[in-house]
């Protein structure tokens, strides 16, 4: 793969290979840190990728390295004999099962491929492998690794082509602790590509496969410390993230919130193992996505989604529960919120510039230079850092200063018929009230600057500035 060359012009030394790459699995480095915590967890993975991204092989090099007894079914053709054995009658009415090589029983890590082809009445018998560690009530004793692969299950809105792949049971997903997706061969490096094409040239690392079930054992050491020095901020973490999800049609099980922390933590042990000074950030949003059981099931999954609730979520949860941020931060509406920590005095200013600025973005137009102008008109503009104020100053400017529009528009036509808009609602203003100048402005002032695309947007934003005003008004 050569030697990458520094800015001095100098070689560096290359990144050392992953625990995952010195095993001889290739172009998972982007996972590595998933697969490795459910292996610190013990909790069932289930893979997803298209056939022939490695999935099994994956899987194998891992049981292979920690030399378990293991067992591979494939759930396609899977009948329930295959697991238990052949029931035979033991004189006192109930049955033992005579076992074969392939039976359950025994097995230290089980890998149930093809698990979204599988029967619904076998799949049931395997929901409380997967769960409980049990079948047919009876304790498996020894098993400690569940894992499942499957390909992308067929949705509404994508067919990936995959005949008899069915989205699987939401019930059954949501025992999986990690749903982890395969990293698309289009997104790998050429020199992962190459290596990948090389596979079976790769020789396992002997040294590395012994070294294994120690780092697993350091990793759940970490995992201890992680839960006892961070459980709390997690756990609010958690609790804002799934509020989060639920506001973008995501929504998580209480069950898949616990998960989540126990997910989040594990995580991070996992690049603790690597990297000591791993960013705690990194490692929730990273265990976030590849916790989502609607990856499963067929349901859309907007990365957009995860990522604007995880950087709201973190924000809010890194707040320490006794500062005045912790409570101003729960509350739900913008506008509301900016007038509460107007109200906060202990704020300083950068923590009260900063509650501003986000209120302030996430206000819709016509309410945000309502915010604006009342920022400026209390005084309370002076307790913002000169960013912030100058943002703000720009949005009051709006409303404050009659604007001058002189534009040629063609009759009809899309500018035209918002003009028109403009001039019907302000034509519905009352000239007495002390607000009409304002709005008059605001109006005329958005749409100088072609921030009023559609008739609607005219009306939405005089209702917005009607009611933040009022809201204003009433918290003055």
């Amino acid at each position: 793969m050569g030697h990458k060359t520094s800015e001095s012009g100098r070689p560096t030394p290359p990144t050392p290979p992953g625990i995952l790459a010195r095993l001889g699995v290739v172009g998972m480095e982007e996972i590595e840190p998933v697969v490795l915590a459910a292996l610190i967890q013990r909790d069932p993975l289930l893979l997803i990728g298209p056939h022939g991204t490695g999935k099994s092989y994956l899987l194998n090099r891992l049981a292979a390295a920690l030399a378990l007894d293991h067992r591979h079914y494939n759930a396609s053709l899977l009948s329930f004999d295959d697991l238990v054995g052949y029931p035979l009658p033991n004189g006192t009415g109930s049955l033992d099962y005579v076992q074969t090589p392939a039976s359950i029983w025994g097995a230290q890590s089980v890998f149930i491929d093809e698990i979204s082809r599988c029967r619904p009445e076998v799949q049931n018998k395997l929901f409380s492998i997967i769960h409980e560690r049990r079948i047919q009530g009876m304790a498996l004793d020894r098993l400690v690794y569940r894992w499942s692969a499957m390909n992308p299950p067929a949705s509404e809105d994508c067919d990936h082509g995959y005949s008899g792949s069915e989205p699987l049971d939401a019930a059954l997903a949501d025992r999986f602790a990690f749903i982890l997706e395969i990293p698309d061969w289009q997104k790998l490096t050429a020199a992962s590509q190459e290596a990948l094409i090389m596979t079976r040239e790769i020789v396992p690392d002997h040294e590395a496969a012994h070294k294994l079930a120690g780092d697993l054992g350091t990793g759940r050491t970490l995992l201890m410390h992680v839960r006892e020095s961070m459980g709390g901020m997690l756990a609010r973490y958690v609790r804002l993230v799934c509020a989060l999800l639920r506001q973008g049609r995501l929504a998580l099980s209480p069950r898949r919130a616990v998960m989540l922390l126990a997910n989040i933590a594990g995580v991070h042990a996992a690049r603790l193992l690597g990297q000591p000074d791993a960013d705690l950030a990194v490692s929730a949003l990273t265990a976030l996505r590849h916790s989502v059981p609607q990856r499963a099931t067929g349901e859309e999954v907007k990365e957009v989604t995860i990522l604007a609730a995880h950087k709201e979520a973190w924000k809010n949860a890194s707040v320490a529960a006794d500062s005045p941020l912790h409570v101003l931060m729960a509350i739900p509406n913008p506008l509301r919120r900016a007038l509460a920590a107007l109200r906060c005095d202990s704020l300083g200013k950068p923590d009260f510039s900063t509650i501003v600025a986000d209120c302030l973005a996430a206000i819709p137009p016509g309410g945000r230079e309502a915010m604006a102008a009342h920022l400026f008109e209390s005084g309370a503009a002076g307790r913002l850092i000169a960013a912030v104020a100058e943002q703000a100053a720009e949005w009051y400017a709006t409303v404050a200063t009659p604007q001058d529009i002189r534009e040629s528009v063609q009759s009809n036509g899309p500018r035209h018929r918002v003009w028109k808009q403009v001039v019907a609602r302000l034509a519905g203003l009352d000239p007495k009230d002390p607000d009409t100048a304002a709005a008059t402005n605001l109006l005329t002032g958005l749409f100088g600057k072609g921030s009023l695309a559609l008739e609607t947007d005219v009306d939405a934003v005089l209702d917005n500035w009607h009611s933040a005003r009022r809201a204003i008004s009433e918290a003055a």
